[in-house]
């Protein structure tokens, strides 16, 4: 009777349930062990120990007269472009992702999955280039400065909202158009007075939530010369003035938290 039970079906999967996360240990600890093992590490160099409390130093003594000093290369001035890049970047990729959302979301139209497969492709293809590779190109095409930065957010960004937008269509509420349908409403009076002021917030939402995203990656921009606030982060590291690197580390921290708790309290009176 005892042999009858253990080889039972439900016996094995209840010893599987209670103990099948032991495998995952095993798999994630062997992953880690073969990752680690790969790793040739070189020592310490002597300098580290200095450098170090140099790095430290500086960071807990910011330069704080370059927070402003009028020249319009300073802090504030900087920050403020960094913002610019982000927003103007986050206001034109909403404006064109719109009929590229339209373009990928799924209905049940005849053929709709063909368009709809098509508009995917498109918008993953779109996406694909980091901010900071199409930030690269465009520096090539038009020159160092915001110009190029503006570029490579919104560009990036319209793969993101794209994506977004088109899952928003597919997801949202058909009562309203179908109330308009009923009434004898064409296609247009179905969009202007149903589609869109229903997921007009949801829209506004992914928006703000994109502006999030793009204030972060504007500050990095500018590490490769397309402006913002990462331009002089990165030659304040490579001429190791670390009370420099702390002041601007210290701006791009305050800024995206504000941009955070901002863009978070909107969200919450939108949906």
């Amino acid at each position: 009777m005892q042999t009858t039970l253990e080889n039972h079906p439900l016996t094995h999967h209840l010893f599987w349930r209670r103990w099948h996360w032991l495998l995952w240990v095993v798999v994630v600890a062997g992953v880690y062990s073969w990752a680690i093992g790969g790793l040739h590490f070189t020592g310490i160099q002597e300098s580290a120990g200095s450098v170090s409390r140099s790095i430290l130093h500086g960071l807990l003594h910011p330069d704080w007269a370059y927070v402003y000093n009028g020249s319009g290369e300073d802090l504030s001035s900087l920050i403020l472009q960094t913002l610019a890049i982000a927003f103007l970047g986050t206001f034109v990729s909403a404006l064109i992702s719109v009929p590229f959302a339209f373009w990928a979301a799924r209905t049940d139209q005849h053929w709709a999955h063909l368009r709809s497969g098509s508009g995917k492709v498109v918008l993953t293809l779109i996406r694909t280039f980091p901010e900071i590779v199409l930030a690269i190109m465009f520096i090539k095409a038009v020159g160092p400065g915001s110009y190029a930065g503006v570029l490579a957010v919104s560009i990036h960004s319209i793969g993101m909202l794209g994506k977004l937008f088109s899952e928003s269509l597919e997801n949202m509420d058909r009562g309203a158009e179908e109330a308009i349908r009923s009434a004898g409403g064409n296609r247009s009076e179905i969009l202007t007075l149903a589609t869109l002021p229903t997921i007009f917030p949801e829209f506004i939402s992914y928006t703000l939530y994109r502006f999030e995203i793009a204030v972060r990656s504007a500050s990095i921009l500018g590490t490769v010369g397309a402006g913002g606030i990462g331009t002089p982060l990165i030659f304040a590291i490579q001429t190791r003035s670390w009370s420099r690197v702390g002041i601007i580390l210290l701006g791009i921290i305050v800024m995206v938290l504000a941009i955070d708790s901002l863009s978070e309290q909107l969200r919450k009176k939108l949906i």
